[in-house]
């Protein structure tokens, strides 16, 4: 496939800059992995049952005229589920480069070997970014285990976007399904900023319990910003509406966590919360468009 266009952001009301790419059958043929998506729909209580494919969440964000980054999570070593094959989203998702903006995901514990994909998919396919979930890959972002893939994604001018707080993976299943809170605190993403001060990092979510950490690192370092998916903003402590309005304005990235939380529901709840007006339109669409360079 010839390497991936960008959307005609001029034409879109927003930019999702957090969806999740499932299975192009929207299902998963490994042992629990129904389970562990029932349990996501339940503790999100999303509407989506069953993961959308990749054609059908491109057909939802066109009908809303939202662009949306889309990914896998690659967690094959800690999870044991099988990954969302890179190359296979990517060939999935190049007939909707309308409305998408393809990011792609390596477990950091595949080393050299990783290392060697992220410099294909930057270099042969146009990929603009990927994506990390600390707890579910289980490490913490500053092992340098995981350095000769961030160089790789720093080389070739990539974004990477991180996992930070609680999460919803395995959380009200026997043991948390094994997932560990510790590795997603976003202080260990300041290491990350402050070895690669040209890498552009994204502190994905409202970081329960660690929100002022998060805040902390996005203030202190100028390559880190802070995408808002995964809470309704209802539930948005006073501190980051605070931040949101102030001196992080210019940080902040509308995100859904689609399919769990839908737009249509985060934005009605974001159009309730204080927000100054002029700063509406630099999270929904101005800040991200800025840090993809479109």
């Amino acid at each position: 496939m010839p390497k991936l266009k960008l959307p005609n952001i001029d034409d879109v009301v927003a930019i999702d800059i957090h969806t999740h790419a499932e299975e192009p059958c929207g299902c998963h043929a490994d042992d629990g992995y129904d389970d562990f998506q029932a349990q996501m729909a339940e503790y999100f209580k999303s509407p989506n049952k069953h993961p959308p494919t990749v054609p059908e969440t491109a057909a939802y964000y066109r009908s809303k005229n939202i662009a949306a980054v889309i990914f896998p999570v690659d967690a094959e070593r800690e999870t044991g589920f099988r990954r969302y094959n890179n190359y296979e989203m990517l060939e999935v998702a190049s007939d909707h480069l309308d409305v998408l903006i393809p990011f792609v995901s390596i477990d950091p514990h595949k080393g050299k070997l990783g290392a060697r994909e992220a410099r294909k998919l930057i270099e042969e396919y146009g990929v603009r970014g990927f994506k990390f979930h600390p707890t579910m890959q289980g490490f913490y972002a500053n092992d340098r285990m995981a350095y000769p893939l961030y160089e790789e994604i720093n080389n070739g001018g990539a974004i990477a976007l991180f996992h930070t707080g609680q999460t919803g993976v395995g959380s009200g299943m026997p043991g948390g399904m094994g997932m560990r809170l510790k590795y997603s605190n976003p202080m260990y993403m300041d290491d990350v900023a402050a070895d690669f001060p040209d890498l552009k990092i994204i502190l994905a979510h409202p970081s329960f319990p660690w929100q002022e950490e998060a805040l902390s690192v996005a203030t202190h370092k100028p390559n880190v910003y802070i995408d808002l998916s995964g809470w309704s903003p209802k539930y948005f402590p006073p501190i980051l509406v605070r931040y949101i309005n102030s001196i992080l304005q210019d940080k902040m990235l509308f995100g859904s966590d689609w399919p769990v939380i839908t737009p249509d529901r985060w934005l009605s709840d974001f159009a309730k919360i204080d927000i100054r007006d002029e700063i509406r339109p630099k999270v929904l669409k101005a800040n991200a468009r800025k840090m993809l360079g479109i």
